[in-house]
Parts: C-alpha cells; sequence; structure tokens
C-alpha cells in the first residue's frame, strides 16, 4: 500500500453516490469522479483536502471503471488525475484513516484494491495518461507510472515514502520504476524515500514531459487530442508491445510485494513509524 507521507490536514469519509446521467454507465463516489466525454474518459481522485489519500473503496471503483472501459468502444483515451494542489499522497495513515477503517479499507484492503488497479491501467486497450499537477506519493506514484504517458507540472515532485514508516514498495513500483529508471536510481528512491523534484524525473526518464504549472493544462488537452483522433488499433497494439518488453516482472513484483508487505504491515516497525507520523516526529525502529 502507498502512504501518505506529505502533508495533509485531514481526510474526508467515503459515500457512495449514485450514477450520473452525464457519465452514462461509468459511477463514480464522492471520492473518485468518472466522467465520459468525446472519447475520454476522466477519472479523478477527489480528496484534496488530504492529498487525494487513497481509500479501499476508492481504488475498487478505480479498477471497475477501467475494466469496464477496456471493453466499451466509446472510450479512446482515459485521463488519470487529482483534485486540488496534488495528485496523490498514497493510503492514508492518519488518526482518523485508522479509527474509521470500515470506510477507509484495512491495509490489506487497500493493497489489494491497488494492484487490482495497476492491472486494470496496464491491461487497459487504450492508452491511459496520467497528470501530475502536485505531489505523488506512495502507492499515487504507482498509480501515475503505471500510466502510459506521464505529463508533470514542474512543481510536482514523486517519492516512495514507504521506508519511512517500516514499509517496503507496492503497487508495482519495484517493477514500474526499475523499467523506466533503471536499478540504481530505483533503489535510490526506495531506499532512501527522497523527492524527486519533476525535472529531476524527467531527466531520469520516470515521466514523458514537464511543463509550467500555468501551461500544464493546455498540454494536456493537446497530448490527449492527438490519442483520441490516432489509430486506436496501432495504438493498443504498440501499448501492447512495449508493456511486454519491459513490464515482464510485473506481475511478480505485485505478488512478492504483497507478500512482503502483509508481514511488515503486523510489524512493530510499522506501528512506530505510523505513530511518529501522526505525531510529527523521527521514528525509532527496532527491527521488529
Amino acid at each position: 500500500m502507498g502512504h501518505q507521507l506529505v502533508d495533509d490536514p485531514h481526510n474526508q469519509g467515503t459515500d457512495m453516490t449514485t450514477t450520473d446521467a452525464f457519465t452514462g454507465t461509468y459511477a463514480g463516489i464522492d471520492d473518485l469522479t468518472v466522467t465520459l466525454d468525446g472519447g475520454v474518459l476522466a477519472v479523478t481522485l477527489n480528496r484534496p483536502d488530504s492529498l487525494n489519500s487513497l481509500t479501499a473503496p476508492m481504488l475498487a471503483t478505480f479498477a471497475e471503471a477501467l475494466e469496464k472501459a477496456a471493453t466499451d468502444p466509446r472510450v479512446r483515451v482515459v485521463r488519470v488525475g487529482g483534485a486540488g494542489r496534488g495528485f496523490s499522497s498514497g493510503a492514508g495513515i492518519s488518526e482518523e484513516d485508522h479509527a474509521n477503517p470500515g470506510a477507509a479499507g484495512t491495509p490489506a484492503d487497500v493493497l489489494d484494491a491497488a494492484n487490482r488497479c495497476i492491472r486494470a491501467i496496464v491491461n487497459l486497450p487504450q492508452p491511459a495518461v496520467s497528470v501530475v499537477q502536485g505531489p505523488a506519493a506512495g502507492v499515487g506514484v504507482s498509480l501515475a507510472l503505471a500510466c502510459d504517458v506521464v505529463l508533470a507540472s514542474d512543481k510536482a515532485f514523486f517519492m516512495l515514502a514507504f521506508t519511512k514508516i517500516g514499509l517496503m514498495p507496492d503497487g508495482g513500483a519495484s517493477a514500474l520504476i526499475a523499467a523506466a529508471v533503471g536499478r540504481t536510481r530505483a533503489m535510490r528512491m526506495a531506499l532512501l524515500a527522497e523527492r524527486i523534484p519533476a525535472p529531476e524525473a524527467f531527466d531520469w526518464g520516470l515521466v514523458s514531459a514537464v511543463h509550467p504549472a500555468e501551461e500544464l493544462d493546455a498540454e494536456v488537452d493537446k497530448v490527449i487530442a492527438t490519442l483520441v483522433g490516432g489509430p486506436a488499433a496501432a495504438l493498443r497494439k504498440t501499448k501492447d508491445a512495449i508493456n511486454a518488453a519491459t513490464l515482464t516482472e510485473l506481475e511478480d513484483a505485485l505478488e512478492r510485494e504483497k507478500k512482503g508487505q502483509l508481514t511488515l504491515l503486523e510489524s512493530a516497525d510499522f506501528r512506530e513509524g505510523t505513530r511518529a507520523f501522526q505525531q510529527r516526529r523521527a521514528a525509532k525502529f527496532t527491527d521488529r
């Protein structure tokens, strides 16, 4: 599970909503909106007060929308974004999330739902574009990088914050990042839990393009217009070929990460890491 280790005030609850007439057969929830317009299925993480921290219901709704889109001829491109100033701070680990696991889902629930999302993005026949206008942390990084084109603002950054709370990267991060930037830089991100600013991420090959914040929306529109007007069959076969050549370890990575993470979630170090985060202090790990 990705984890929310960037500043956020507090989280909100998740309530189911009815299907919006505009979206046709695509239903969202309060915390995740889904709209279909002009061939573009827009999936928007919608918890801006918590930098779009993720819950199991959000991720399950996300996966369901993409699984439906895979066989929907109306969908030519999927756009993945976050409301407010950030893309996603990862899975919520605030006191509110822990106090209300029924709404957010248990850590194991979030992990399973996140893995389902990553599979849905990678297996989606249509191209997926992620729009990262601000922080992307934890499993939020995996969601962004699983997309085929990653467009970032110059104010964005990427952070695998897992080791700060005694966990390991998940959501396929160990495969997705290594495939993009190589072993050495993947190790740096995963072990040191540093913020990688968008310009540096672009230099590494982690993202497709970086644009000034005020120009990002216009540049995204250009890319999406190109894909919507492109040859769907050729785009599909191109995506399949590149993923087959570069993400050969993804499925094994998802299983390895799940097994390792479920063990770490039971550790004393994870409990200490989450307490330290909530108390805004340095964690004191004991290797237990």
